[in-house]
C-alpha cells in the first residue's frame, strides 16, 4: 500500500488527510483515543508540543542576518489579517438589519473569525510550501490569539472600551521562546541545526491529526449556512488577499494565503467580549456558533484552496522560485 505516494498526490495531503481523519474520529467516536497513556498523549494532546518542536527546528535554520525577514513577514500577516477582518466587521455594523445581523452574520462573529487565524494550519502549510523564515513568522501571528484584536476593532469603531487582561505579554513570550532557542542553537552550531532540520517535515501529519481531534463536524450544523458562509469568506478574502499581497511584495504568495483560517480559540471571543461589555450579550450565542462553524469550514476549505493556488502558481515557476530568493 503506497500511503505516502497517495498523500503526495493530494494537495496538502500530509496535513489535510490526518487532520480530517482526526476530525472524523472526534466527531463519531470522541472517546476512542481518549484512553490515557501514550495513546492520548500522542494522538490527542500532542498538537501544542509538536508545533513548539517544529518552531524550534525552524529556528535552527534562521541566522541573525535573515531574522528580519521573519519579523517582516509575521508583522505583515498580522496587520493585513486584522485590517481585512476589521473592514468586513465595519461594513457589517454599518449595514446590519434591525436584528443586528448582516447577511445573517453577527458583526462580532465576522471580526473574531477573520482576525484570528489557526496557527496549526499556518505552520503545516508554511512547512509544506514555504521556507524557514516563513515558519519563523508564526510567533507574531500568535498576537491574534484570543479576543484582543477583536476588542481593538470594536474600540476603534467606538463600540466599547478596552478591558484588562485581553492581552498577555507572557503568553507572547511563551510562543516566541521555542523559536528563539532554535535560533540560538542553529547559530551556535550549524551541524546541530542541520541534524535537527532532517526531522521537521515528519512532524506535520502527527500534529495535524492532533489538531483534527479538536474539531467536531457538528459545529457546521449548529452554525448553519451563515457559519459556513463566514468560513468561506474568511478563506477567500483573508487567504486570497494574503496571496495577492505577498505576491506583490515578492514573497511566497502561498504563505500569505495560509493565514485564511479561523482559530479554534476564537470561539471563546464572544464570551470574553460580553464580560467586558454586557451590551453584546444578545448576539453572543449566535456569534459563538457561527465562529465555531467557520473554524471547521476553514480547516477543511483552506488546504484545498491552497492546493488550487499552488497548482496555478506552477505555471509561472511554482513556489520554488520564491523559496530560493533571499527574502
Amino acid at each position: 500500500m503506497k500511503i505516502k505516494a497517495t498523500l503526495d498526490r493530494i494537495p496538502g495531503g500530509m496535513m489535510v488527510v490526518p487532520l480530517l481523519l482526526g476530525a472524523c474520529i472526534n466527531t463519531l467516536a470522541p472517546n476512542a483515543l481518549r484512553i490515557g497513556g501514550f495513546t492520548e498523549a500522542l494522538f490527542v494532546n500532542s498538537g501544542s508540543a509538536l508545533i513548539a518542536l517544529f518552531l524550534l527546528i525552524a529556528g535552527t535554520q534562521i541566522n541573525f542576518k535573515t531574522a528580519g525577514s521573519a519579523v517582516g513577514k509575521g508583522v505583515t500577516l498580522l496587520v493585513f489579517k486584522w485590517v481585512i477582518g476589521a473592514a468586513f466587521g465595519l461594513i457589517a455594523i454599518m449595514f446590519a438589519g434591525s436584528n443586528g445581523l448582516f447577511l445573517g452574520l453577527a458583526p462580532l462573529a465576522i471580526i473574531a473569525a477573520m482576525t484570528n487565524s489557526n496557527g496549526g494550519l499556518y505552520i503545516a502549510l508554511a512547512g509544506q510550501y514555504g521556507k524557514e523564515d516563513d515558519k519563523a513568522a508564526y510567533p507574531f501571528l500568535a498576537l491574534s490569539d484570543g479576543p484582543f484584536l477583536t476588542m481593538v476593532a470594536l474600540s476603534v469603531f467606538g463600540a466599547m472600551g478596552f478591558a484588562e487582561g485581553m492581552f498577555s505579554p507572557i503568553s507572547f513570550v511563551a510562543v516566541l521562546l521555542p523559536l528563539a532557542v532554535g535560533i540560538i542553537i542553529g547559530n551556535l552550531d550549524h551541524d546541530m541545526g542541520k541534524w535537527l532540520s532532517n526531522g521537521s517535515d515528519k512532524l506535520v501529519p502527527f500534529f495535524a491529526f492532533a489538531l483534527g481531534m479538536g474539531i467536531n463536524f457538528s459545529s457546521i450544523i449548529k452554525g448553519g449556512l451563515s457559519g459556513i458562509l463566514l468560513g468561506v469568506l474568511t478563506v477567500l478574502f483573508t487567504g486570497g488577499i494574503g496571496y495577492l499581497l505577498f505576491k506583490k511584495i515578492g514573497w511566497n504568495p502561498i504563505v500569505g494565503a495560509s493565514e485564511g483560517s479561523t482559530a479554534g480559540n476564537a470561539v471563546g471571543t464572544p464570551a470574553a467580549i460580553v464580560a467586558a461589555n454586557a451590551s453584546f450579550a444578545p448576539i453572543a450565542e449566535i456569534a459563538t456558533v457561527q465562529i465555531a462553524a467557520s473554524v471547521v469550514t476553514t480547516a477543511i476549505l483552506l488546504p484545498i484552496f491552497i492546493g488550487f493556488l499552488a497548482k496555478r502558481l506552477e505555471k509561472s515557476g511554482g513556489v520554488a522560485k520564491y523559496n530560493e530568493s533571499k527574502a
